[in-house]
């Protein structure tokens, strides 16, 4: 089973990836942790590593292309990002996580260590126009476009396990059809 988990920053994405692998024993990718990773070691802050990445595709496309390929290779995968379900087109569950940008700053501060509210939403902004700018430019996506995800869900209004419950519920779904195709 391969399943993507995609939403903007701070809607928990990565925490409701975890909780689905580490529930179902399957394997995790990140694009996010990746982008991070790489944004630490080149000495950059989030945005600055964005507009970086917005001068020179390479960064982007190398993430993009490397989890897709892991996703199209392996099953039992969940693909974490904002991409992964635009790239990973063979995945059987879809998700996008929603929250309002006041709910996700808040997560984005905690998480990020971002020293005020003001200073996390101006952050967020910008790597959000930055990487709508990518997205639409490098493979013609609007990242507004959820119409392909099989379940939208609003994560200010469930915590993890709720949501991890309802994805759960949709995965043992899945599994049972599949178990029915097979006999």
């Amino acid at each position: 089973m391969r399943i993507t988990v995609s939403g903007l920053p701070g809607s928990g994405t990565t925490s409701l990836s975890r909780y689905l692998a580490e529930r179902h024993g399957f394997e995790m990718i990140s694009a996010g942790e990746v982008f991070r990773q790489l944004a630490i070691e080149h000495n950059l802050g989030l945005a600055e590593f964005g507009r970086l990445a917005e001068q020179n595709e390479s960064f982007d496309k190398m993430i993009d292309a490397r989890q897709k390929e892991i996703a199209s290779q392996r099953d039992n995968i969940i693909a974490e990002g904002r991409l992964s379900g635009w790239m990973v087109d063979n995945a059987d569950l879809k998700i996008w996580l929603f929250a309002p940008i006041s709910c996700r700053i808040k997560r984005i501060i905690s998480r990020d260590q971002v020293p005020d509210e003001k200073t996390a939403t101006e952050i967020t902004v910008e790597r959000e126009r930055c990487e709508a700018g990518r997205y639409r430019s490098y493979y013609n996506i609007d990242i507004n476009d959820l119409s392909f995800y099989h379940m939208v869900l609003n994560s200010e209004h469930w915590d993890i396990a709720e949501l991890g419950a309802i994805a759960d519920a949709a995965i043992a779904g899945l599994m049972k059809k599949t178990a029915i195709k097979k006999s």
